[in-house]
């Protein structure tokens, strides 16, 4: 019996390989694993190699795993390439339609299975993944009709005899291994689960999630990878609530429309990737200039250019915090699980409106498309806050010819906000500098006052939690600090170097811009050491943490940007090496 264990499936894109792993994965889901799956996919829509690695656990896990138990391989190319990663005494099962080799004198245990023409029998080839998914059953000792619920679910709207032939499948897969290795069958048998409901989601559905229950109603969109889960999320979900969403021709008209809903009074978003927050940039001033609400998600891939948009990265920081030509007040949130993904989108949703200025939601490919085990949300947490927007307030026209101060210079650089069509609330907008009423001024007096009352608002920023803070020791040996996806994989090398006697504190810094000094500068001052965990090759976050806080002589950089994630081995072995 074992509590955890790491299983692969890999083949050519466009064979059934990601729902081969969704039908094993939200199984064992519903037994009560926690389970963490990361696919790795090329960036066509059909061929070339694919898998998807899936950790289950009797106990929360927050990252892939350092090596692999099961590997299930539709072709040779799913061994050559990924056959390293088993561990001694594992078991690959390989479809025997391609002639499967292992290397030689390897210490795994091997299966061929005809998976190809079982299903073929069963009349249709396209059911091998179940046979796979029946085979990796015997392995692990499951019942065949744990799966019925999910194959119910997934085939029943094609009929009661597509299901029982699905299920035909994994029995026969399942019954294969069973007679081909008799009383030498080498099983992985885990723990039984706490048999819990929990959810398991993508974070790209969690910030969807975020964003209905936050009150967003619009949102327009142009589609790219690895964000476009959230627009298909919304696309079905937004209607249901009144809410509406727009493919847009490009980008510009995404930034520009959601600019526009907002003005008129909804709460509205848009979501892109790097290539698509460049061609925002110009937007997000306008947005930054009129002071209107607008919540942009950036889901980090490999750049520049095209670049490696199925790989995870994180080289936008520096462009989301100054990509904007000219000076603009603007926040940068950047979740770091599933969970916080989710009450992140509120919370953007509400400081976009308090402080009247393009706030953006920090994400990478890593966090937005692993799928994961995450506990029950708790909406009773969820709170919408407008600001200084009130549509039933008795507005005052204290401008000249009647007009509204809507840029009203204030004490704390947030102005009144109105919509349009509220009584004495006419007011000027424009993207030029402007004075009170919003008519275009360049008089360096009202330049200087509006500049600095923009600035003002986020001297007083309040954002809750801006820091994970994993701080144990009041003087550390090493402070490990990272961003976004990186947790789950800090968290896990934590563990080990403190069995190994080292004393260390971890901070997910979840607040990017304005940088949340008061809350990192103590535990970098209290640190004998301080390695920054990052997916980029210059890294950002450093040069961010060193132009805030200082202490460069004892600031190193982890850095790793070939597009696969970091292991939690090779954040452990990297700072056993910079110590």
């Amino acid at each position: 019996m074992i509590n955890q264990l790491s299983w692969k499936v890999g083949g050519q894109q466009g064979e059934g390989i990601e729902s081969t792993g969704e039908i094993f994965a939200i199984t064992l889901n519903r037994l009560g694993y926690y389970l963490y799956g990361y696919r790795h996919f090329s960036s066509r829509i059909k061929g070339g190699h694919t898998n998807n690695k899936i950790r289950v656990s009797t106990t929360e896990v927050r990252s892939i795993s350092d090596d692999l138990d099961i590997l299930v391989a539709f072709d040779q190319e799913t061994i050559d390439v990924n056959f390293h990663e088993l561990r001694e005494g594992g078991v690959v099962i390989a479809d025997s339609k391609f002639n499967p080799v292992i290397p030689e004198n390897s210490n795994v245990t091997f299966y061929s299975v005809p998976f190809t023409d079982i299903a073929t029998e069963l009349g249709t080839s396209l059911m091998k993944n179940m046979v796979a998914v029946g085979a990796s059953c015997a392995v692990l000792e499951l019942e065949v009709e744990s799966f019925r619920e999910v194959v119910e679910e997934i085939f029943g709207k094609k009929g009661q005899q597509v299901v029982e032939k699905n299920m035909e499948a994994i029995q026969k897969g399942y019954q294969y291994i069973k007679d081909q290795a008799g009383e030498s069958l080498s099983t992985m048998k885990l723990d039984k689960a706490d048999g819990k409901k929990r959810l398991f989601m993508i974070g790209n559905d969690a910030i969807a999630m975020g964003f209905v229950a936050g009150g967003c109603r619009f949102m327009s969109a142009y589609p790219i990878t690895p964000a476009s889960e959230i627009m298909e999320y919304l696309i079905k979900k937004l209607p249901e609530y009144g809410g509406t969403v727009i493919q847009t021709e490009d980008e510009i008209a995404a930034i520009t429309m959601a600019i526009g809903a907002n003005y008129g009074g909804a709460r509205a978003i848009t979501a892109s990737s790097g290539p698509g927050l460049s061609l925002k940039a110009e937007g997000i001033g306008l947005a930054g200039m009129t002071e209107t609400p607008v919540v942009i998600v950036d889901t980090q891939r490999g750049g520049p250019s095209t670049g490696l948009p199925t790989k995870v990265e994180q080289s936008d920081l520096m462009a989301m915090i100054y990509g904007t030509h000219g000076e603009i007040p603007k926040i940068v949130l950047a979740p770091s699980t599933v969970e916080e993904a989710f009450f992140d989108a509120v919370e953007s949703l509400n400081l976009a409106e308090e402080y009247q200025c393009p706030v953006i939601l920090l994400t990478d490919l890593q966090l937005s498309l692993g799928k994961q085990t995450v506990e029950p949300l708790d909406f009773s947490k969820v709170e919408i806050r407008r600001g200084k927007l009130d549509l039933n307030a008795e507005l005052v026209a204290d401008g000249p010819d009647g007009n509204f101060k809507r840029y009203r210079v204030t004490e704390d650089g947030i102005s009144p906000r109105v919509v349009p069509g509220m009584k004495n609330g006419l007011h000027h907008m424009t993207g030029v500098e402007h004075s009170e009423i919003g008519r275009p001024s360049e008089a360096p007096k009202n330049r200087k006052e509006q500049m600095d009352k923009r600035f003002r608002k986020l001297q007083n920023l309040k954002v809750k939690n801006p820091v994970h803070k994993n701080v144990k020791h009041d003087e550390a040996d090493v402070l490990v600090l990272g961003f976004n996806s990186t947790r789950g994989g800090i968290e896990e090398a934590m563990v080990r170097l403190e069995n190994d006697g080292l004393k260390v504190n971890h901070a997910q810094v979840r607040l990017i811009h304005p940088f949340p000094v008061e809350e990192i500068q103590p535990l970098v001052d209290s640190a004998k050491k301080v390695v920054v965990v990052e997916h980029n090759a210059t890294g950002q976050l450093t040069q961010i943490l060193k132009l805030n806080v200082g202490n460069h002589n004892k600031v190193e950089s982890l850095l790793k940007y070939d597009g696969n994630p970091f292991l939690p081995s090779e954040i452990y072995n990297s700072i056993k090496e910079l110590l």
